[in-house]
This record gives C-alpha cells, sequence and structure tokens, in this order.
C-alpha cells in the first residue's frame, strides 16, 4: 500500500507554537500529531509514502527519517494553491492505477481501515455530525454510492462530512482531473481543491462509496487540541502496571491517570494529572498540572497550570506564596 499525507500547512491558528514548528510535529497524547497517522499507517504494513511538504519542511523530514522506515518521497508544495494543487505534486509518484490513501497530516482519526481496502472501489472517510453547514458534505444516491460533494451546504442532504481520508483506487484518474481544475483555472474560495477533482471524477462515472471514520479528532486550534489530547488519552489502555511503573520513577509525584509521559521526564514533588502530556527531556518542580500538554525540553516550576500548552524548550515559572490570613478574610491570587 501506498499513501500521500500533505503537510504543508502553517497553522496558523495555533500560534505562537507553530512560530518554531510545523503544526504536526505537535505532541497530542504523548507523541506529534502525525505519529499517530504513520504509527497506523505501520500496523497496515504500508511500504511509500509521499509527504507534500511546505513551512518548515525539513523538520518534518527529519523526524519521519529518523522515526520510521517507510520508502519517502518528499514534494515541496512552494505556494499554498490549496489541497487539490498539494496532492497533484505526488503525480510523479502515484501515476498509476495501484490504489493510493490520501491522509491528512493532521487528522487524527480511529476506523477501519483494512476493510476499506478490500473496497473495489474508491471510498471517502466520513463522520457524521450534527451540523453539516460548517462541513463538505457527501450526498448519496439510492444505493448508498456518492453522488455529489457539497461544500458547506445551507440544506446539508446528509450528516456526512468529509473528514480528510480518501481511499482512491484509480489515481491516475484523480491527476488527470486535478491536471483539468489547474490547468482551466478552476478555483473554489481561491484555491483548487481536491472535491473539485474528486466531482469531476464523480461526473465521468466513477464510482465511490463512503466508510464511517468513528473517532475524528480536531487539533486546528488550542482549545480543541486539548480535548483531542484528553479524548485520546481516556482511550489509552492504563492499567496498573503502567501506573506503578510512573510513581517508581516518580517518587515524591502524586500521578491522576490517564497521562503520558515520556521516559525521560523528571518529575519532582508535583500532582500531574489527569489529562497531561509530558514529553521527552522535560523538568517538572513543584507543580500542580492537569488537562495540558507540555512539550520536549521544557522546564515548569512553582506554578499551577490547567487547559495549557508549553511548546518545545519553553520555560514556565510561577510564584510561592507565604500567606498569614485572619478571620473573614478574602485574598485573590490572579
Amino acid at each position: 500500500m501506498k499513501a500521500i499525507i500533505p503537510v504543508a500547512g502553517i497553522g496558523t491558528r495555533l500560534r505562537p507554537h507553530t512560530h518554531s514548528q510545523p503544526k504536526v510535529l505537535l505532541p497530542v497524547a504523548g507523541k506529534p500529531m502525525i505519529a499517530h497517522i504513520l504509527d497506523e499507517l505501520s500496523r497496515l504494513h504500508f511500504t511509500e509514502i509521499t509527504f507534500i511538504i511546505g513551512y518548515k519542511g525539513d523538520m518534518i523530514r527529519d523526524y519521519v527519517n529518523a522515526h520510521y522506515d517507510f520508502k519517502c518521497n518528499f514534494v515541496e508544495q512552494k505556494e499554498m494553491q490549496g489541497l487539490g494543487h498539494a496532492v497533484s505534486l505526488a503525480k510523479e509518484y502515484h501515476y498509476s492505477q495501484e490504489p493510493v490513501l490520501i491522509v491528512l497530516g493532521d487528522t487524527i482519526f480511529r476506523a477501519n481501515l483494512q476493510k476499506v481496502f478490500d473496497f473495489a472501489e474508491s471510498a471517502l472517510g466520513v463522520h457524521e455530525v450534527k451540523d453539516g453547514r460548517r462541513f463538505g458534505i457527501v450526498e448519496l444516491d439510492s444505493k448508498l454510492q456518492v453522488k455529489r460533494l457539497v461544500e458547506k451546504p445551507e440544506v446539508p442532504p446528509t450528516n456526512l462530512a468529509i473528514v480528510g481520508i480518501y481511499y482512491i483506487t484509480r489515481p491516475k484518474v484523480l491527476f488527470d482531473c486535478l491536471d483539468r481544475l489547474i490547468d482551466g483555472q478552476n478555483k473554489t474560495r481561491g484555491e483548487f481543491q481536491l472535491t473539485d477533482a474528486l466531482q469531476m471524477m464523480l461526473d465521468q462515472g466513477e464510482h465511490m462509496r463512503t466508510f464511517l471514520v468513528d473517532g475524528w479528532y480536531d487539533c486546528g486550534k488550542p482549545e480543541t487540541m486539548l480535548l483531542t489530547n484528553r479524548d485520546l488519552l481516556d482511550k489509552q489502555l492504563q492499567g496498573t502496571r503502567e501506573y506503578d511503573s510512573l510513581m517508581a520513577r516518580h517518587p515524591g509525584t502524586i500521578i491522576k491517570m490517564p497521562v503520558a509521559i515520556a521516559d525521560t521526564a523528571k518529575l519532582s514533588n508535583c500532582i500531574v494529572g489527569p489529562y497531561v502530556s509530558v514529553s521527552a527531556n522535560t523538568t517538572l518542580r513543584d507543580c500542580i498540572i492537569k488537562n495540558s500538554i507540555i512539550g520536549e525540553n521544557a522546564e515548569v516550576t512553582s506554578i499551577i497550570l490547567e487547559d495549557s500548552i508549553i511548546s518545545d524548550n519553553a520555560k514556565a515559572v510561577g510564584n510561592r506564596y507565604r500567606l498569614n490570613v485572619g478571620d473573614s478574610s478574602e485574598i485573590i491570587l490572579e
């Protein structure tokens, strides 16, 4: 199996964290976003992956090469012209009738992909949503085949939102449609959209079905990134043995599961958890931290943190107070 993973986005809504690294390398539930995808593809025995890189692409290349043994192709998208344009850059490696999986690099998901690969036709990953007006929506015909793709419709024909996972059994046809789209300068909202090329395929008789993505996790903003961290930690198997191991490595610290704490992290006199991810070589001292993500090589001291994200190599230091408070008094420290 082969895959295309576009990872050229800047991640504007996640600034300041994306000033120093690409969005897909930000940690969630103990590892970078993209690692959740690559670990799943490795489990499914994928052999070749083409990454469409852009912003800080060298960091992505270095991370992938250091941690995975896929055959990797890296293609630079020098100008952000949309997802359709990004995928078109993989034509050199995938212009054939050999199936390819397209996964957006920031789409953390849970789905039975092995079942999808048994399909004889292309398939789009969908997730049931309450309000389809905010998403690209799949319209189905009477045989439950994909009939039309509608971008943010005022009256959604279904509640099936496109989630960024596409299984294409005939990529040559897709690349031909992308070429037509780009050569004709057919843009939607100023960009070349992958959904427009997929609609071209449908219009010329291509058969597509859908498959349900049970877990679809959003990492587009700090608050949704923290929610994803929470959900993924909840779903990770964490038993008594793992808890005992963490407590043995960090005596004097109270750990409230679920958490993800790197082996090389150093914790001293802290209360950590629930829902905390702590990355490699980070030091926590005299802290109370919950529902937060702490990056690599960070230092957090004498502080209470909640709903927080601390990036790599950052330092957060709080204050200690000594109070002598009498009856009927109120002190607020902010």
